[in-house]
């Protein structure tokens, strides 16, 4: 058995890409998009036609409905090679903007709808775990709009999207690392920071005794990983998002994968519930500088790219 098998029998392993035509090859359950994907996506040769035809069909219409359009279409693409759920992305520039998030979103599923696509069961609406986003998933899960909270780096934002009700929450195990490695420049000890012993490991781990340990329905899904090593160490949680590059690498490794994360130990801890309105959750998150600055600046790059896409598809309106 394969590790990428092995580790199936603990956790649910969903693909972390755009390309939907690499999927097949590692049966992923999901998968999720986002704007610096897609962008990546797009310009390969063999996905220029898809954005073509999009901006074809959508002649007149503004670009962010053009936006929509196209990642809804990759969405639905997605859809043909996992027999689960794919996330779809709202405009990073409303991360601040409740309102406006709750009205992407539902032009989004809209879009999915006119698809004949179950959205109840087969889409997650991904929202950067923001205040404001939080509040939004709140919302939308109210409508029976599924969520996932993205651009998630600490255990109050974790808390907060928790107590919201959202469907899912992804945090960032590799730029959490980044930052730490980052922070502790020539000083860093790579083998001692491994593993068990990573600091995005640990954080993702942390949340995900504290969602066990009180019965919290949300499921935790760690992303941006950075090595095979800090995926084998959060084995038997919820569901890993995983890039295909990694995802090749785990396909070709063979060995067994150690149960890492247990949802039994966790109940059995000793844990504080805590909760948060607004004035403690911003207090909390600025109180934390790695998640302050990695939200920030997780924000800034999907605007950049979520720009670019946009500059590419009034290219090919021209």
């Amino acid at each position: 058995m394969n590790q990428l098998e092995a580790l199936k029998r603990w956790t649910t392993v969903v693909a972390d890409t755009g390309d939907f035509q690499q999927m097949e090859q590692f049966r992923p359950q999901d998968a999720t998009t986002n704007p610096s994907l897609i962008l990546k996506a797009v310009q390969k040769p063999e996905y220029a036609p898809l954005l073509q035809q999009v901006v074809a069909q959508g002649k007149g219409a503004e670009i962010s409905a053009l936006m929509d359009q196209l990642i809804v279409r990759f969405g639905c693409e997605i859809l043909t090679k996992v027999p689960g759920r794919v996330s779809t992305e709202v405009d990073a520039r409303l991360s601040f903007d409740a309102a406006a998030t709750v009205a992407r979103a539902q032009r989004i599923v809209a879009l999915y709808r006119a698809q004949g696509v179950d959205t109840a069961s087969r889409v997650l609406i991904k929202v950067a775990a923001t205040w404001e986003g939080i509040q939004a998933a709140r919302q939308l899960e109210r409508e029976g709009i599924h969520t996932n909270l993205t651009l998630l780096f600490s255990r109050c934002q974790a808390i907060a999207c928790g107590d919201a009700g959202v469907q899912l929450i992804s945090p960032f195990v590799g730029r959490i690392y980044d930052w730490y490695k980052k922070q502790a420049g020539a000083g860093w000890d790579e083998a001692a920071m491994a593993g068990d012993n990573d600091p995005g490991v640990q954080s993702v781990r942390s949340i995900f005794d504290y969602y066990k340990h009180f019965g919290i329905r949300t499921e935790v899904m760690g992303a941006s990983f950075r090595n095979v090593g800090q995926i084998l160490a959060l084995a038997g949680c919820d569901l890993l998002t995983i890039a295909p590059d990694l995802l090749a690498q785990l396909q070709a490794a063979s060995g067994d994968v150690p149960h890492k994360l247990n949802a039994a130990a966790a109940r059995d801890m000793a844990l504080e519930r805590v909760h948060y309105d607004e004035a403690g959750f911003r207090f909390a998150l600025n109180a934390d500088a790695m998640a302050t600055e990695k939200l920030a600046e997780g924000i800034r790059a999907f605007v950049a790219d979520a720009v670019k896409l946009e500059q590419l598809m009034q290219a090919a309106a021209v």
